[in-house]
């Protein structure tokens, strides 16, 4: 693939890795998360519209390979001096993985630390693609029981480990797993020890928690779609801090994105 469809790059961010780094968000995702911040990445690869601020206005923008590492390295200075480097976001990276890898590839030979954030949602084959050129992998576990997973998200959770085993076994690799708290779908106690069991067979005994919010629900309204998550209560501090010693008394450093 000589060009990839981008919804967003997003400059100086300080999360979604290291250091100072430049997210570049890929268009397409095939899940349903009715949390997802996202909404206008979701569906095929295929430049979508929403009407925002009472103007019609395209999502997505076509890149060909030199055109988009020209836009990350124009960050490079910042990549250097912090440490940072550039993240695919998405979407789902793994929708556009023959574009992504290459993309990766250029980046790493001209000594760029790279991430990707993805859900493994795809056959391993896509993610084995990627992995030769990435440095560290951000990837998200959600929903732990398989008829839920399915169900709610579409999401097949064998899938979901045969693709974080792989990124596991290349010893190269920084992989960070990250947990979505999603008031009434991830954080109940049976699927927080789902995971930590899960970690634990995995003998990974670090972890990122996301808190809910809501900054992304006024999407919906762009899109013109109904927002599942509208009268969520968001997770108090108290309660994000009870799930954080959950997973330590487990042996499993628990840092709080966005706190710590």
């Amino acid at each position: 693939m000589n060009k990839g469809l981008v919804f967003n790059i997003q400059r100086y961010s300080i999360h979604d890795g290291g250091g100072i780094r430049t997210i570049i968000f890929l268009k397409g995702c095939p899940l349903a998360c009715p949390w997802c911040s996202n909404p206008e990445s979701r569906k095929g690869v295929q430049p979508s519209s929403w009407r925002k601020n009472g103007q019609l206005e395209v999502i997505g923008e076509w890149y060909d390979l030199d055109s988009l590492v020209e836009e990350a390295l124009k960050d490079e200075i910042f990549y250097r001096t912090s440490g940072g480097g550039v993240t695919l976001s998405g979407g789902e990276v793994l929708m556009q993985a023959d574009f992504a890898a290459e993309l990766l590839r250029e980046l790493s030979d001209l000594g760029i630390h790279t991430a990707i954030e993805t859900t493994g949602c795809f056959p391993v084959e896509r993610l084995s693609k990627l992995l030769p050129y990435v440095d560290q992998v951000l990837f998200d576990l959600k929903i732990m029981d398989e008829s839920i997973s399915r169900k709610v998200i579409g999401l097949d959770v064998p899938t979901v480990k045969e693709n974080f085993e792989a990124a596991l076994m290349n010893k190269n690799i920084e992989v960070i797993p990250r947990v979505p708290l999603i008031p009434g779908y991830t954080d109940s106690r049976s699927n927080l020890q789902a995971i930590i069991d899960y970690l634990k067979s995995q003998d990974v005994f670090d972890v990122h928690l996301l808190p809910f919010h809501q900054y992304g629900g006024s999407k919906y309204d762009y899109l013109g779609w109904g927002y599942e998550m509208k009268d969520a209560v968001t997770l108090t501090g108290q309660e994000i801090i009870k799930i954080k010693t959950l997973f330590e008394e487990e042996g499993i450093r628990a840092n709080i994105d966005g706190l710590e």
